[in-house]
């Protein structure tokens, strides 16, 4: 296994790519968090015939016209989890919600994901500089929308500055705050008692009723000593996954072929419960995980 660490940096992504690709000569890329890397370095893996498995980040268009046999996901397509906000806001009967997420892949999939669902009036949609951490601005154009709601997308530190600055501003006691992946298991532990009240979707929580799930956080609280996080969970579903291919394939990692269709066909006792492959009409493999039924 050879750990290599983008820096969230696409560029420094693509050359570290290139060295595992070129010189390690390595069947699988697995990891990468943010879609504008993963969107760096999808095409010169793909084009290596190496197979590649997202962690976390699943940009849209790797779901559609650049959709590979090659390509795998343990986490999601970007909108999925989003959509679940918008379908909450929409039987809520928020009629009015202000959108704000920061301005690359990932963020123009969230807001989509909620409107999918969400069939009100979006009072303004705003992207911000990734890794933006003053919202005074975007904070006084809510004070002056008056929206019923306000869904954000707004990852790492961004999410962290987001919360608090919503809260000092007294946003938080009137103006529901409505996320994915902005308040969670990462957040938490930094904006504490400022995030109550607020609701968050995700498709993996740490007390997830399942036997997988329980051994997975009980092995990782013992081993690491704090909780983790859906990053965590998703890398261990993508490391199981990369263990059952290489498995039923008697360790023959270059026959490429035979290796790929071990992974469309993969069972492992995922920590979101049962897993199928789910092929779709224009030929997309994607892994779904559990039961969209139970996204939260």
């Amino acid at each position: 296994m050879i750990v290599s660490d983008d820096q969230l940096e696409p560029d420094i992504a693509r050359q570290e790519v290139d060295k595992l690709l070129s010189r390690d000569k390595v069947h699988f890329v697995v990891g990468i968090v943010f879609s504008n890397v993963l969107m760096a370095i999808y095409k010169p893996v793909i084009e290596s015939g190496a197979l590649l498995i997202s962690a976390n980040a699943g940009p849209s268009p790797i779901a559609g016209p650049l959709c590979s046999e090659r390509f795998f996901s343990t986490s999601w397509q970007n909108d999925q989890t989003h959509s679940v906000i918008g379908k909450y806001s929409q039987d809520k009967g928020f009629t009015r919600v202000f959108l704000l997420a920061p301005n690359y892949q990932a963020g123009k999939d969230a807001l989509n994901g909620f409107k999918r669902y969400y069939k009100g009036t979006i009072v303004d949609e705003i992207y911000t500089l990734l890794g933006a951490v003053d919202f005074s601005a975007e904070i006084a154009k809510i004070r002056a929308l008056k929206p019923e709601a306000v869904y954000a997308f707004m990852p790492g530190g961004s999410g962290i500055a987001l919360i608090k600055q919503y809260a000092q501003a007294g946003l938080n006691k009137h103006v529901p705050f409505l996320s994915a992946f902005t308040v969670g298991d990462t957040s938490l532990p930094a904006v504490g008692a400022l995030a109550d009240g607020m609701v968050s979707a995700s498709q993996w929580a740490v007390d997830l009723k399942n036997p997988a799930n329980e051994r997975f956080v009980s092995a990782f609280r013992a081993r690491f000593g704090y909780v983790p996080s859906y990053f965590a969970a998703q890398a261990y579903d993508a490391a199981q996954l990369v263990d059952a291919g290489i498995k039923a394939t008697g360790g023959r990692l270059d026959d490429k072929a035979a290796l790929r269709d071990a992974l469309r066909r993969a069972q492992f006792p995922s920590v979101r419960g049962g897993m199928e492959a789910q092929h779709e009409p224009f030929s997309r493999e994607r892994f779904l995980l559990g039961d969209a039924r139970d996204t939260r």
